[in-house]
């Protein structure tokens, strides 16, 4: 068995957890940032297929103690990088670290670039190239206080780049984000939904396929591809295989915005990712469009004022907002994902449940809103 851990955007772990345990993950842990969990290969070419939530699936391959930037070069060079990749893959190193005693990150990464330079000189006369920016193969390093951990990125770009996207739009929501949103919504696949502020159409898009069991990484490559422990054999096999359940019921996904350039891009992603068959888009002001059904589930990614928009703006426009709601939308489920911690007064709505997500490093909140005509005024 491997140790593996999967990255997540803060405040998914627990979601995440669950995904990789169904995935065929042992003993899954969440800790704060992503899950440490065990398996073999079909289980790791499975989480990078399959996880919607994942960003990334790392593989330990050395754990070691430390005291300075020498000890670093040394346990990094006591790996045998050769038994992993070849000489001519290009690769990158990253160093994140918390409560570290090294003073500079950059010279601790360039200390293990040169250990594992080194390996590869020292057996063979010669050393892979390093390419920052697309590299064949990713040496990730974890430090803490006293201990450290050396790690091979198994996917490559990161996982939430499901090989789709083609506009990106003014501030396009994480595809992982988004299907970690739409999850926590409960959201049932009979059941109505609809983004009226739907951008680039991510949450659209990742709602249809999780309905339509559509594999996240089915449109691209993988980082372990590159590696030596790779089995191609296994792999093609893997992704043949259906491992989730799709529905048969029919979709009711719409999408709606007022910038006629996100609905393009909306269109574009909904075309590469193959589901704009399942969703209605049109173009229509939030605060004006008619509930597509008498009941059902709304999800969006509001603008907010670190993203779009003045603080100012936004106080005119969050009443506006729950007025509407009031009007047109009794007897739905509402969630808004948003960084504006001023929301719920604002629009006059108690929310139901506030749920603590990050946006990379912007502290955001899912309001869940329950729409009952003439209630829930503060």
């Amino acid at each position: 068995m491997e140790q593996f851990f999967a990255t997540a955007p803060r405040g998914l772990e627990p979601l995440l957890a669950d995904e990789l345990t169904r995935l065929g993950a042992q003993g899954a842990r969440a800790v704060p940032g992503g899950v440490a969990f065990s398996g073999d290969w079909r289980t790791c070419y499975r989480v990078n297929l399959w996880s919607r939530i994942a960003s990334r699936v790392l593989w330990r391959v050395a754990g070691f103690a430390y005291r300075d930037e020498m000890d670093l070069y040394e346990a990094a060079r006591a790996v045998n990088w050769l038994d992993h990749f070849s000489v001519e893959n290009d690769f990158r190193v990253s160093v994140a670290a918390q409560k570290s005693p090294l003073k500079s990150l950059d010279f601790a990464t360039l200390r293990i670039k040169d250990a594992v330079c080194d390996r590869f000189r020292d057996a063979l006369g010669s050393r892979p190239d390093v390419d920052r920016a697309r590299p064949d193969v990713r040496v990730h390093a974890f430090l803490e206080a006293a201990r450290g951990a050396l790690y091979l990125d198994t996917s490559g770009e990161p996982l939430f780049k499901r090989g789709w996207r083609s506009g990106g739009g003014e501030a396009p929501l994480r595809e992982n984000l988004a299907a970690g949103i739409v999850r926590l919504s409960g959201w049932k696949f009979d059941e109505p939904l609809l983004d009226p502020m739907c951008g680039a159409g991510t949450i659209l898009v990742e709602a249809a396929a999780m309905a339509r069991g559509r594999a996240p990484g089915a449109k691209r490559g993988f980082g372990f591809e590159k590696l030596r422990v790779f089995d191609s054999a296994l792999w093609q096999k893997l992704k043949n295989e259906k491992q989730e359940p799709k529905s048969d019921a029919p979709l009711q996904l719409f999408g709606s915005d007022n910038d006629p350039r996100a609905l393009n891009d909306a269109r574009r992603n909904l075309a590469a990712a193959g589901v704009e068959r399942w969703i209605k888009l049109d173009r229509a002001d939030v605060l004006e469009r008619a509930a597509p059904a008498p009941a059902g589930v709304i999800i969006a990614n509001p603008p907010y004022g670190e993203r779009l928009g003045s603080k100012q703006a936004l106080a005119e426009f969050y009443p506006k907002l729950g007025a509407a709601l009031k009007r047109k939308y009794a007897g739905w489920r509402c969630h808004f994902f948003t960084a504006d911690q001023r929301m719920p007064t604002l629009m006059r709505l108690q929310p139901s449940r506030r749920l603590p997500l990050f946006n990379g490093a912007l502290e955001c909140r899912l309001f869940e809103f329950v729409i009952v005509a003439g209630s829930n005024r503060r």
